[in-house]
């Protein structure tokens, strides 16, 4: 009995849990769809709708240097923390752009407010 067990109890590391060959998938058969990671036919690449993968990495880039005691926070304090976070100039050259007087609550306000688009739809 203890052999009938071993593959679920140790994993799939030592003995694994497919050692027996009656724990193998079958295949899908001829007249039957394959199987796959999205039965709805969509395929998530993790960029959200309305945004290319460069501008998920460039947001991405702009909050790293964002600290979050810095928001919400205006143009001085964001330039402020980027510098205190040691951001290089091209951040702080954006931040500087932003306009003076608003407020910002978050880092996709700020994103927006530098001429970037955000996600559409969101999940």
């Amino acid at each position: 009995m203890s052999q009938e067990v071993s593959g679920l109890v140790q994993g799939p590391g030592t003995g694994g849990s497919r050692v027996d060959e009656s724990r193998v998938p079958e295949p899908a058969g001829e007249d039957q769809p394959e199987t796959t990671t999205a039965p709805a036919g969509d395929l998530r690449t993790g960029t959200p709708q309305g945004m290319s993968s460069t501008d998920v990495e460039q947001r991405s880039r702009l909050g790293r240097f964002i600290s979050m005691s810095a928001l919400p926070g205006d143009r001085l304090v964001l330039i402020a923390s980027a510098r205190e976070n040691d951001a290089p100039d091209d951040i702080v050259a954006a931040l500087e752009r932003l306009p003076e007087g608003t407020v910002y609550q978050t880092v996709s306000e700020v994103w927006a407010a530098l001429g970037n688009k955000n996600e559409t739809t969101r999940w």
